[in-house]
């Protein structure tokens, strides 16, 4: 349904390196990068907190792609370090099968022209461009080694991928020997390409159903990886970007900074970005805190607010069903309907409306899922719903 409305080696002073940091993007002494609007994310991570530490040990991480792109960069978090975070030898490859790449892919990244970047606590970083040949729904391999203690690290916690670590400076190497296997992702919050085709990116934020909780890992099945494949099918070049967050909540902080709060950095700030779909986090504010949808309602607009006036368009969809999952009320279910309704009205100020609830539900039993969609803890679907989500997408 649419509406009209319309950084460096370790010991070289912490101050000279951020200095090289904040010019990162614009690429070593003389080179001729893309400009900056050329950029469109392919692929993203919203970041959390965690108590995950390492020292000397390299991530090989694993990005599906949702667009191709000529030219790459990614960007690193360390969003909640707790100190400055030492990143060196940074490689990207395209992904052979586990752990193991393309050896004839395999490229160094450089930040600001030097070989790694030191990134102070609550910042980010972005590589240099370089010239790479991205495929669309195709799997790169992120690389970078970190030769100190990072402290806490920056992550995404529900990565639903099989990411790598290994002992010491291996970021170059075709196959990581020994490396163990974690399924979240670590310091890396995007990867951007440029394609002169791409009508920019559209950001997927909402909690744990964007996120794909109940798809299989490694599958690539989450509701925004098929929407990828769909706007691939059709011809179109539009980035995808997943920032849900397993347990987010759009008025709380809690499982990640709230909707509200992370909405400039996880949507406003994406390379590209035209459009967002908002998704699931009010249903966990109603599981939890139970606000009234007064207050669901007028957190909405807010973000309405905060897109229309970078001129993003703003879809919103409606909430799932719940009925069945730990907590369930008729009070619970007089908010949601509440909340879906204002969705569905004609002065949101939604610019569109994407209603997973009426792709979702069982038509004789409208306050649940249908069968064959239900993960079968009733308030996830499983990836035949997920689909049915995707294919509710129209803008």
């Amino acid at each position: 349904m649419k509406r009209a409305h319309l950084t460096l080696a370790a010991g070289v002073a912490v101050a000279a390196l951020l200095a090289t940091q904040q010019s990162a993007s614009a690429g070593p002494a003389g080179a001729a990068g893309p400009a900056a609007d050329t950029w469109t994310g392919t692929w993203s991570a919203s970041p959390q907190s965690s108590g995950d530490t390492f020292d000397n040990q390299t991530l090989r991480q694993i990005v599906h792609t949702s667009i191709s792109g000529t030219s790459v960069r990614i960007r690193l978090s360390n969003a909640f370090g707790s100190g400055p975070l030492t990143v060196d030898d940074v490689h990207v490859a395209q992904r052979a099968s586990g752990s193991s790449v393309v050896p004839s892919s395999d490229h160094a990244l450089t930040f600001g022209g030097q070989s790694g970047t030191v990134i102070a606590p609550g910042a980010s970083a972005v590589s240099d461009p370089l010239s790479f040949s991205v495929g669309a729904g195709t799997d790169l391999a992120v690389s970078l080694h970190l030769p100190t203690t990072t402290g806490p690290a920056t992550t995404h916690q529900t990565g639903l991928q099989d990411n790598y670590v290994a002992t010491g400076d291996v970021s170059g190497d075709t196959d990581l020997t020994g490396a163990r296997t974690t399924g979240s992702y670590y310091f890396l919050s995007g990867v951007d390409v440029v394609n002169p085709a791409a009508e920019g990116a559209v950001v997927a934020l909402g909690a744990s159903i964007t996120d794909g909780i109940a798809s299989g890992s490694n599958s690539n099945r989450r509701w925004p990886d098929d929407l990828a494949s769909k706007l691939n099918a059709s011809g179109r070049t539009v980035g995808v970007l997943n920032q849900g967050i397993s347990g987010n909540q759009l008025l709380r902080d809690g499982a990640g900074q709230s909707a509200l709060n992370r909405f400039d950095r996880d949507v406003l700030d994406q390379p590209g970005v035209r459009w967002v779909i908002f998704s699931d986090d009010p249903i966990n504010d109603l599981t939890s805190a139970a606000p009234g949808s007064d207050q669901l309602i007028d957190g909405l607009k807010q973000l309405i607010s905060r897109a229309h006036a970078r001129g993003i368009t703003f879809l919103c969809s409606t909430l799932t069903p719940v009925e069945g999952t730990n907590g369930w009320n008729a009070d619970l279910e007089t908010k949601r309907a509440a909340v879906n309704a204002f969705i569905r009205g004609t002065d949101s100020g939604c610019d569109g409306v994407v209603d997973q609830d009426t792709a979702t539900h069982d038509s004789a039993h409208p306050t649940r899922y249908r069968t064959d969609l239900d993960s079968g803890d009733h308030l996830h679907p499983n990836e035949k719903g997920l689909q049915a989500i995707a294919d509710a997408v129209d803008f």
